[in-house]
């Protein structure tokens, strides 16, 4: 089996169509037609289901498909780790973090990072907690940043704690919601929750840690501007980072209500798989995590400078 052809089947099954997929390669589509045949015959199956439509995988090359793209990833991965050991810094990182993440520590790591490693790569992807570490263990992350949460496999990932933050109860500027004392007011408010679905997210623990029901549920999101908008323009209430909640960007339109119930503590790290070994470029953003984690805590990162206010 040839990992010229083994591409040619990815391209095929991210196209769609043979077509697509032979432009992508650089390759006629006879040639690429052949190469996806060849793999048919070698397996003795078939592989994609033909139509006037393009193309979609079978059961059996869905399975060939998952595989190759690991074997894509691993081979990148291995180009990149050779080369930083050589002391060739180049090559791509990729990059999870859960909105929370985002919010807090991602844009200054990314800020520093950056300007001491320009030829490295930074692919960022913004989901839920579960989804993250589904990437992760399937090597489509190299880390994934968020809340440590407490029932997190200690054999399967290795975890590096960066920081220690509050999460508080935010709503917009002038909201009625501002009168409440105690969180047990604010239980008929609605919340905007970030998780999958009104099971999760850190609204729901932080009513429970008080022994009160979980509030209703105003709307679901996964994306950090998602929960800033609805928070500052309409009548919902939401958890975030108290560093967050404080920059002056974000506090022109966004308050604190101030409660007896102080705030629900998460601690943030980075989670790595435990079965791996950081490449050198990897120990270096973590590095820069913990600077990153250092100015969050001190409130001197550049978006805490008064000077980006809008208004």
């Amino acid at each position: 089996m040839k990992l010229v052809t083994l591409n040619a089947l990815v391209a095929a099954i991210e196209e769609g169509s043979l077509r697509s997929a032979a432009r992508r390669a650089g390759v006629s589509q006879p040639a690429l037609t052949k190469m996806i045949r060849e793999l048919e015959i070698e397996l003795a199956t078939t592989l994609l289901t033909r139509s006037s439509r393009g193309v979609t995988p079978t059961a059996q090359g869905k399975v060939l498909y998952e595989r190759a793209v690991k074997a894509q990833r691993e081979l990148r991965s291995a180009v990149d780790e050779i080369n930083q050991m050589d002391g060739r810094l180049i090559g791509e990182l990729r990059v999870g973090a859960v909105p929370l993440a985002v919010m807090l520590l991602v844009p200054e790591t990314l800020r520093t990072f950056v300007q001491e490693f320009p030829d490295i790569r930074l692919r960022v992807a913004e989901e839920l907690y579960v989804a993250q570490l589904h990437k992760l263990r399937s090597g489509e992350v190299d880390i994934t940043i968020g809340g440590i949460p407490d029932d997190l496999a200690t054999g399967e990932f290795f975890v590096e704690p960066l920081l220690k933050t509050t999460m508080v109860a935010t709503v917009r500027k002038g909201s009625p919601w501002l009168k409440a004392k105690e969180l047990a007011d604010l239980q008929s408010a609605r919340w905007v929750y970030t998780g999958s679905n009104s099971e999760s997210g850190y609204a729901k623990l932080f009513f429970e840690h008080h022994g009160l029901a979980a509030p209703k549920v105003g709307a679901i999101v996964n994306s950090t501007l998602a929960l800033l908008s609805l928070v500052a323009s309409g009548d919902y209430v939401a958890l975030m980072p108290i560093q967050i909640a404080r920059l002056p960007i974000v506090a022109q339109f966004v308050s604190i209500i101030d409660l007896a119930e102080v705030g629900y503590e998460l601690e943030v790290g980075a989670i790595l798989r435990s079965d791996s070994v950081p490449s050198p470029v990897l120990r270096n953003l973590i590095a820069h995590l913990h600077r990153a984690a250092y100015h969050v805590n001190r409130g001197d990162t550049p978006l805490s400078d008064p000077r980006y206010n809008l208004t």
